[in-house]
């Protein structure tokens, strides 16, 4: 029967720190495609500069993610995309009036996805997307639609409480997504170099652009009237 002699406490150590750090390669990679994507686009980003980036050779890269394609995917889905389900369930157990409720869900984007790099692949599926119509429909498929339904959601809460007039929600969710996409595109094309647009304070853009939103959707008897009876 073999006898198996305990580590030393120094191979242990090594032993374990590898391990750990094999456990944190997925997550190393997806950091380092995030960062790659938003400086140089899709197709001009390569699996080497990737792994380069995350300290590993571009085998190891292809152990975890099968292609380019599939790591996209999986920075989407890491950022994006698998966060929807706490954002559903953090609108629905929302107790304040549907204005609130908008006011808040722009704010949280902006702090939460406008802020930070993953905005970045707004403005890459907009100028790629063509390109490369799979990981359009992919990202179609796993942000636009979930994105688009959670602002239907709030614009059809405030109709059915009376907080907001009818308007068609196909057309009122593009008029709440037209100033988040705009400060998307600003951050990653004109913010850093433009003139004057990098004197816009993103905080305070959000804030007019929400409360103009929401005096367009408020309930105002008298203009309502006049609105449905105009042909």
């Amino acid at each position: 029967m073999p006898i198996t002699l305990p580590l030393c406490p120094v191979a242990a150590s090594v032993r374990a720190k590898r391990a750990r750090r094999k456990e944190a390669r997925p997550g190393e990679l997806l950091a380092a495609a995030l960062e790659l994507f938003v400086e140089k686009g899709f197709a001009a980003t390569r699996a080497e500069e990737i792994a380069q980036r995350a300290g590993v050779s571009k085998g190891t890269l292809f152990l975890y993610f099968a292609s380019k394609e599939e790591l996209f995917k999986a920075v989407v889905r890491e950022n994006l995309s698998g966060r929807f389900p706490e954002w559903r369930a953090r609108m629905e157990a929302f107790e304040g009036s549907s204005a609130d409720l908008l006011r808040f869900f722009m704010t949280q984007w902006w702090a939460h996805v406008g802020d930070t790099p993953m905005s970045g692949i707004t403005k890459l599926m907009t100028s790629e997307a063509s390109n490369f119509p799979e990981l359009a429909a992919f990202y179609r498929q796993e942000v636009i639609e979930p994105g688009a339904a959670l602002i239907r959601r709030i614009l059809e809460r405030g109709v059915e409480r009376g907080e907001f007039r009818s308007v068609d929600p196909k057309y009122g969710v593009y008029t709440v997504l037209a100033p988040m996409l705009f400060l998307a595109m600003w951050k990653h094309s004109f913010g850093p170099s433009a003139m004057p647009l990098n004197q816009l304070d993103p905080e305070q853009y959000l804030a007019v652009q929400i409360d103009t939103i929401l005096y367009g959707m408020g309930v105002r008897p008298g203009l309502t009237a006049t609105l449905e009876k105009t042909p």
